[in-house]
């Protein structure tokens, strides 16, 4: 057990201490506590002060533990309290489909103790995860389908993050720049999640799979295997798409059916198009049935500076990729194709910025035009595109991975200084 999972299983001891519903052992055999016993803050400190001879998760029951029951209710609540998600579920008329579906996801103990930990220590955690098991569900769900190809990508959904509560606790609400030590923890966490479930007989391999690759994104860009394309598996690429809806509609989040579709549009060639067009087509059904976005709001937005010369700027440092990385004779064959790849990722965000009316031409054509409504939109563009140009030059280094001592070729050196410079006035 982690290090990080035990001061999250110590804070629910704290507040609702956890019962043994087997009896736990050293692994020296030495008995520690016997089955039905409540482990409060002193029992678990004994327990820490010993190697146990099976995972903690397999021992202990939490009150109210996680069951499908426990899983529809927080599910009911949460759609409730997010409109917009409601909104896609009842797109289609199937969410009671979807909850029922939700109640039957298998729970084998040792997962209910950690999604139970999850709803206690970490609520957003656990609502952004139950989020992602409905949006799973309603991404895969068609008419007559056999419900357990609803149920199995829901639950990858659900449990994707479960590898979260075992690194580094400052990841789950990062503030500032990751240290390189934080960014390897958290792109290790799919693998993580996928160990945490690989015993379980309950879960197929295409489930676990699905958990490995849920920041894997169709263009290669995503981690930890840079898969791309047709490598990325059927409910891989529905949990990849999922989890980032979920985490565009969680609380404090304005504008979010909006921010949602611009996000599809913009970012076309990393999710499957076909679930991208699903969603797509759901939201403009929503803004004209229920105006989910308002002119008001979006004049609302807060812009800092102007959209249209930070999305003009984007552009020519797009164009401005040195193309020549991609071709050096010089260097590794992993760092070409690499470079390559980048080269090509630069060339698509250039074509989606056309796609959508705002490459450096189209923009240029403007003029004095100051309406409040494009602006708004054109400014949650820029601030999706500052996003992806951030990403895309921190990959670009990465994938050069210059060796302890060696410094990075002066053309991609210069690039990502000068995507630093246009992004430092955005922060």
């Amino acid at each position: 057990m982690s290090s990080n999972f035990q001061e999250a299983v110590q804070q629910l001891v704290d507040d609702r201490p956890p019962t043994a519903v087997n009896a736990i052992y050293s692994s020296q055999g030495i008995k520690l506590i016997e089955r039905g016993a409540k482990v409060d803050p002193r029992l678990y400190e004994r327990l820490m002060r010993h190697q146990l001879s099976a995972p903690l998760e397999d021992a202990l029951q939490a009150q109210d533990s996680i069951n499908g029951k426990a899983l529809r209710g927080a599910a009911e609540d949460l759609i409730e309290r997010r409109p917009v998600l409601a909104a896609l579920l009842q797109h289609g008329g199937h969410q009671a489909q979807l909850l029922d579906a939700l109640e039957a996801i298998p729970l084998p103990a040792p997962v209910a103790f950690q999604l139970s930990v999850a709803r206690d220590v970490h609520p957003p955690l656990f609502q952004y995860a139950l989020c992602t098991a409905l949006l799973a569900g309603w991404l895969v769900l068609r008419p007559g389908m056999v419900r357990y190809d609803t149920i199995m990508p829901m639950a990858a959904g659900l449990l994707q993050d479960l590898g979260m509560m075992h690194i580094d606790h400052v990841l789950l609400q990062p503030k500032g720049e990751l240290t390189p030590e934080q960014r390897r923890q958290l792109y290790s966490h799919p693998l993580i999640s996928a160990l945490l479930l690989e015993r379980h007989h309950e879960y197929p391999r295409e489930l676990i799979r699905a958990v490995r690759e849920h920041h894997e994104l169709l263009d290669g860009s995503g981690y930890p295997a840079h898969l791309a394309g047709d490598r990325i598996s059927p409910w891989g690429r529905v949990v990849s798409l999922a989890q980032v809806m979920s985490a565009l509609l969680r609380p404090g989040r304005a504008l979010s059916a909006l921010r949602l579709s611009l996000l599809l549009r913009t970012n076309r060639h990393q999710f499957d198009p076909a679930l991208g067009d699903r969603v797509l087509n759901a939201l403009r059904d929503m803004g004209g049935k229920n105006a989910l976005v308002s002119v008001t709001g979006m004049a609302a937005l807060e812009q800092a500076g102007s959209p249209v010369s930070q999305l003009i700027a984007f552009d020519r440092l797009l164009a401005a990729w040195p193309a020549t990385l991609g071709r050096d004779a010089s260097a590794t064959p992993a760092r070409v194709q690499g470079m390559a790849a980048i080269g090509q990722q630069c060339e698509q965000m250039r074509r989606l910025l056309a796609d959508v009316g705002a490459s450096g031409d189209q923009l240029l054509m403007l003029g004095g035009d100051q309406d409040a409504d494009l602006m708004g939109e054109l400014s949650l563009i820029a601030q999706e595109m500052a996003w992806q140009l951030r990403t895309l030059a921190r990959n670009a280094s990465r994938r050069w991975a210059p060796a302890p001592g060696e410094e990075l070729p002066a053309a991609l050196a210069a690039w990502g200084a000068d995507v630093d410079t246009c992004l430092a006035g955005l922060a």
